[in-house]
Parts: C-alpha cells; structure tokens; sequence
C-alpha cells in the first residue's frame, strides 16, 4: 500500500502574472526606494496573488486545475490599479496594494475559493488582500518616494504557480471570462 505521508507535493498559488515590461518599471521604480531592509524580490516573481493553496500533494494538481478551469469572470480582463505603498509588519513585506479593489477581483478570488470548497485546503479562511510584494523580511517604515507608485496590472488570464528554492513556475493558466 502507499503511503500518503510520502506522496511528493508541491508548494502552489493562483495568481495574476505581471507583463516582463511591467516587472521591469516596478523593479526601477523599487529601486529609487533605496531600500535598506528587506530582501528584494526577485523581479521574474513579481505577481498578484489570488489564492495561497500552500503544500500539494501532486496527486490532487490536476483536479485543482480542472476545478479552476471552471472559473471566469464576466469582463474576461481585470485591470487592478496598484496605487499604494504599505508595510505588512506581522508578514514583514513591502508590498504594493490597490487604493480601491476592482470588484471583478473580488468576484474572481470568491469564485476561485468556492471551486476549491470540495478539496479543504485551509483550515479557517482568510480575508483577501490584493497585493505585490517588493520586498521580503522588511522591518522598516514605509519608505518615501519622490514619485507614488502607479502601475495598472492587467490581466486576461489567471495562473496556478508553483514555488520552488525562491522561484515561480507557471503550471497552468486558464483565461478570464467565457471562452
């Protein structure tokens, strides 16, 4: 018989991936922070997150993706205005979040939760906050700008990403709105 306990698994999240030319002017515009905390991440991982999955067994990826393959979003685009600089203490980010959240994020992140019902992957749900992170292990205040941060993050498709020593791997991707 097989046991479970040593099934392989996978470190997974649903996210909307960032344009190469948009992860390159967010990375500049870090840049001019002068940062003297935190470790920057990576640029190639610039992303929004919509839903953490965490620890996968590698066994349960393809009904995960089946499940997602299922969600949509009436405009089929999401355009997310990443207008703030803020300071997560208790997570130790630097992260870039929207003033206001597009109600069509809501909808997709909600729609991706209620498909992932059937598989119990947290224990207790945790409020969605839209963001992207510049930096990690970040213990200072919020650092000032000679310039706030606008960046508008579009997205026609979602994708399942998997961690890995620091890095993000795209494993599937799904578009938004009917196909």
């Amino acid at each position: 018989m097989n046991d479970e306990s040593r099934e392989p698994f996978k470190r997974l999240f649903f996210a909307l991936d960032c344009p190469p030319a948009q992860r390159k002017a967010i990375a500049q515009w870090r840049s001019a922070l002068q940062l003297r905390s935190g470790r920057p991440v990576p640029a190639d991982n610039f992303h929004l997150t919509l839903k953490f999955l965490g620890s996968i067994a590698t066994a349960q990826i393809a009904d995960i993706c089946e499940a997602a393959a299922a969600v949509r979003t009436s405009t089929g685009r999401l355009t997310v205005t990443l207008d703030r600089l803020d300071v997560w203490r208790r997570a130790g980010a630097l992260v870039m979040v929207p003033e206001q959240t597009p109600p069509g994020l809501l909808r997709l992140v909600y729609d991706l939760e209620q498909a992932l019902l059937p598989f119990a992957l947290e224990d207790a749900p945790r409020e969605y906050r839209p963001h992207l992170t510049l930096a990690r292990d970040f213990r200072a205040p919020v650092p000032e700008s000679t310039s706030a941060p606008e960046f508008f993050l579009r997205a026609d498709r979602f994708t399942l990403f998997e961690s890995h020593k620091g890095r993000y791997r795209a494993l599937a991707e799904w578009p938004l709105g009917s196909v």
